[in-house]
């Protein structure tokens, strides 16, 4: 039986969160290379109306099924020592951190390729929704690219 892991975090993901997570892989000598990606509220701009915040929701139990199906296959795949994901619900600000990708192997090359499989598979593949809260406290909903 398969272990789930929960990558939600409510709110933002601090930068301490990120920087102790980091820390913890010092113990871990037969890595290389790790690569990190963090995902930020941008202050965009819809109908002349800029962006205050992104509200995420999620379909928690589906979105917790295929972070995991996705972060087993990538290890797999790159044969990484070890892959995190963490993506944040409720209200995130612009500026603040709203996902951080972490992953680990033996070389930098298949870190770097991992890490970035991970995250374009997570916008396309886990049900979760950005709603876009502007500056009149309207909304859209946010659509990846």
């Amino acid at each position: 039986m398969k272990k789930i892991k929960n990558i939600f975090i409510e709110g933002p993901i601090s930068p301490s969160f990120v920087a102790e997570s980091i820390a913890k892989h010092t113990v871990k000598t037969n890595i290389g290379g790790h690569s990190i990606f963090l995902g930020q509220i941008r202050e965009d701009v819809i109908n002349d109306k800029k962006i205050q915040s992104m509200e995420f929701t999620a379909y928690q139990e589906m979105a917790l099924e295929k972070a995991h199906d996705i972060r087993e296959e990538i290890i797999s795949k790159y044969k990484l020592i070890c892959a995190h994901i963490y993506h944040s619900l409720g209200n995130i600000k612009v500026g603040e951190i709203c996902l951080f990708v972490f992953t680990s192997a033996e070389h930098r090359k298949e870190a770097i390729n991992a890490c970035d499989e991970m995250v374009n598979r997570i916008k396309k593949e886990i049900p979760l929704w950005g709603k876009e809260i502007l500056e009149d406290q309207s909304h859209t909903w946010k659509e990846n690219r």
